[in-house]
């Protein structure tokens, strides 16, 4: 009966000290992430124009981006200075924290008719990376009901080569370019800042 009841306890002390690190890190993430708040908003979610929503995206995605940023692998105006200043486990934390948070699509206006054009575009050059119309991609990021001016500059940064596109992006971007040439980036644009519907399920937050 002894042994029976200190296995008991020892489980559950286990148990105890495994919630109370979990609770220790979400405040952790949280604490890290208002850091981020004065650019992308509170809990993630930006308020515009130029900055992207980072709630809800999968945490993978974040990390990724915190380190290349911080390497210096992916360039940046002032993120890989602030990217210098966390640790491994501070970026992982905060990028769990956020991962966890609910995206929220930008309200802003878009043209209709660049959208439908813009949505034919995606379904035949985006789709197989950037599902659910760009709300859901576990290797990138989300782009569906990002503001425009972010969507504008980095269709522009990856054009003009100062950050590289993924392989299988460069050859779906060439191929549309050859069809639809600026005019179909600004189509895909006006798709994605069109997501905004209420009932549409964005990212990865349970």
């Amino acid at each position: 009966m002894y042994k029976m009841t200190r296995k008991a306890l020892l489980i559950a002390g286990g148990l105890f000290i495994s919630a109370s690190a979990w609770a220790g890190d979400i405040a952790t993430g949280k604490m890290l992430a208002d850091t981020c708040a004065g650019c992308h908003g509170t809990n993630g979610v930006s308020t515009g124009p130029a900055t992207p929503t980072i709630a809800g995206m999968a945490a993978s995605t974040l990390e990724e981006a915190m380190k290349a940023y911080k390497s210096g692998d992916r360039p940046s105006t002032i993120m890989g200075r602030i990217a210098k200043a966390y640790n491994d486990d501070e970026i992982a934390a905060m990028s769990e924290y956020l991962s966890q948070q609910t995206y929220s699509p930008a309200k802003q206006e878009f043209d209709q008719d660049k959208a439908d054009d813009g949505e034919k575009l995606h379904n035949k050059y985006c789709k197989k990376c950037h599902e659910e119309g760009g709300r859901l991609d576990e290797e990138t990021s989300i782009i569906a009901g990002q503001w425009t001016p972010y969507l504008t500059f980095t269709f522009q940064d990856f054009a003009s080569g100062n950050r590289e596109m993924p392989k299988k992006m460069k050859r779906a971007m060439k191929k549309m370019h050859k069809k639809a040439g600026d005019e179909g980036v600004e189509q895909l644009v006006h798709y994605y800042a069109s997501q905004q519907s209420a009932d549409l399920e964005f990212g990865y937050a349970k």
